[in-house]
């Protein structure tokens, strides 16, 4: 995947996000239509991590003179345990 492909799927889980959460806010009184919501929200922030982190390895590896295509898409686990 190339960065403006990457770049536009993030602002598209971003766009997605703000709906969600905008919806949550409104829906904030009944925590049974909530929590779908945020598994959904969940499930795109782990996305969007995944993506920055691609991104960031892309950018990483031209900065130094390497090829960017030689960048990985990481599991969620690692990206999400990664300070852990």
């Amino acid at each position: 995947m190339e960065d403006q492909q990457i770049q536009t799927e993030i602002e598209r889980l971003e766009e997605r996000q703000r709906e969600l959460r905008q919806h949550e806010a409104e829906l904030a009184e009944q925590p049974e239509a909530v929590a779908p919501l945020s598994d959904q929200l969940e499930q795109i922030r782990v996305e969007l991590d995944r993506l920055w982190d691609l991104l960031r390895q892309r950018r990483a590896l031209r900065s130094s003179g390497g090829n960017p295509d030689e960048a990985s898409e990481r599991d969620a686990g690692t990206i999400e345990n990664y300070l852990s």
